[in-house]
């Protein structure tokens, strides 16, 4: 829990883990759970995890890139004509507000349909802002449509996925369908291209399909597109 202004029920509870092969019983000691903003906690526990990286289990994490992208992830403004302020919230990447298609991405994909998406989605924000400072766009509406990114067959992606402080700034679980990938690298405030990425794990990173992104933080992802077909990146927003 990092955003103090969102409150939510409390529904702690333990579960005991059994690993094949173990004892069948282990006598369990309780421990003082952490404190529900404990972030400097989760984020030390988060980067001490790595991958096998062995001969049996290589971590074969792409060393070149074909593909470098930037999605800023914000809450923004629509217009409502039944909202009392004459607005909703609308959750965005890039400034896109996605529009659900008649039809599946795949359908209109397969059959060579027109008009259901475009293939425009921005590679990174249309505005570069202080994503994580105080001073925020002035002009909170966002653009909607139905858009992809389309990914050259067994090319290398990278994702750095910029949280932002616009309306609700939180902590973001984002999952990746059709693909596990690796997670090189994670900070708070903004990424820095120049910089950042010197200290990117390219050796025994984790490897996942879901993830937090920081609360006003970003975090670098890499995998390789050798699933074809319509993928999508969901992400959710706990305020809503």
């Amino acid at each position: 829990m990092d955003a103090p202004l969102i409150g939510f029920d409390n529904l702690s509870s333990i579960a005991t883990l059994r690993y094949k092969g173990t004892p069948p019983y282990t006598k369990t000691i309780l421990t003082n759970i952490p404190p529900l903003n404990a972030t400097p906690i989760t984020k030390t526990f988060t980067d001490s995890l790595r991958s096998l990286n062995s001969k049996t289990y290589p971590t074969k994490v792409s060393l070149t890139i074909d593909h470098s992208l930037l999605f800023a992830i914000t809450v923004g403004l629509n217009p409502c004509d039944t909202c009392i302020t004459d607005n909703k919230l609308v959750s965005a990447i890039n400034n896109i507000t996605f529009l659900m298609p008649t039809i599946s991405l795949l359908q209109a994909h397969y059959y060579n349909i027109k008009g259901v998406f475009t293939d425009d989605f921005p590679s990174k924000p249309p505005m570069v802002f202080d994503y994580t400072g105080t001073d925020q766009p002035a002009n909170l509406h966002t653009d909607n449509g139905t858009k992809v990114y389309r990914l050259n067959f067994n090319s290398s992606v990278q994702i750095v996925l910029q949280g932002t402080a616009m309306i609700a700034p939180e902590n973001h679980p984002f999952h990746l369908h059709g693909f596990n990938f690796f997670v090189v690298g994670q900070g708070l405030g903004n990424f820095d291209p120049e910089k950042d990425h010197l200290s990117f794990n390219l050796v025994d990173p984790v490897e996942r399909n879901t993830l937090s992104v920081p609360n006003n933080g970003w975090i670098a992802i890499r995998f390789r597109a050798d699933n074809p077909g319509n993928k999508k990146i969901t992400f959710f927003l706990s305020s809503f």
